[in-house]
């Protein structure tokens, strides 16, 4: 029986850094960030779909999706960002679920689906067990506005449009918290595969 963890946390809370240890563990990860760019390349149907709601516009000169440019269609409009989820996010999801598929296909013990917004998608059913990177809300803006250079009210914004971290980690079947060292937060994710019996 495969274990199927949903990771998730928010903005600058540090899950990226805690789904680069699972390999560590030989744990494979499917990543949902990386799933959206592959299902938007040339050739794919959600591309095709893109391109007959929003033009040719949102095209680079070589044919590749020019991410900024819709990014500014979609921003500004939220009919138009809805359309743009609603053809995205039903690829990446197929495509999740095919990669799962193959994982539990070829007897892995356990399968990550790294998904930044699986509580706000409604996404737990894909999962067995939740896990949270938790930090606290300061730690959060500081680690923001150094690592994207943001000014305080530009990371507010960036967070709040987030489901608050804490209200995650108070759905989440278990909670790393982040806010000390890298060192501190693997021996939480060491002790808890091991809890869950999937690591030695």
């Amino acid at each position: 029986m495969t274990l199927t963890i949903g990771l998730t946390g928010s903005i600058a809370s540090g899950k990226s850094t805690v789904s680069l240890m699972f390999d560590d563990f030989d744990i494979p990860v499917i990543d949902a960030d990386k799933i959206s760019r592959e299902v938007v390349q040339p050739g794919e149907n959600a591309y095709r779909e893109i391109i007959e709601t929003f033009g040719e516009d949102v095209l680079r000169a070589d044919k590749t999706l020019d991410r900024e440019k819709l990014g500014s269609i979609i921003f500004a409009d939220k009919e138009k960002r809805e359309q743009l989820n609603g053809i995205v996010h039903p690829a990446v999801r197929k495509k999740m679920l095919e990669k799962k598929q193959a994982f539990i296909d070829a007897g892995a013990a356990c399968v990550v689906l790294d998904i930044p917004l699986l509580f706000e998608s409604k996404l737990t059913h894909f999962v067995d067990k939740t896990l949270v990177v938790y930090v606290d809300e300061n730690m959060q803006l500081e680690r923001l506005m150094d690592r994207n250079g943001y000014t305080e009210e530009e990371a507010r914004q960036r967070i709040e449009t987030q489901m608050p971290v804490k209200e995650k980690a108070e759905l989440a079947d278990f909670v790393i918290d982040n806010n000390g060292s890298k060192q501190e937060s693997y021996e939480q994710l060491e002790e808890l595969l091991r809890e869950w019996k999937v690591a030695e």
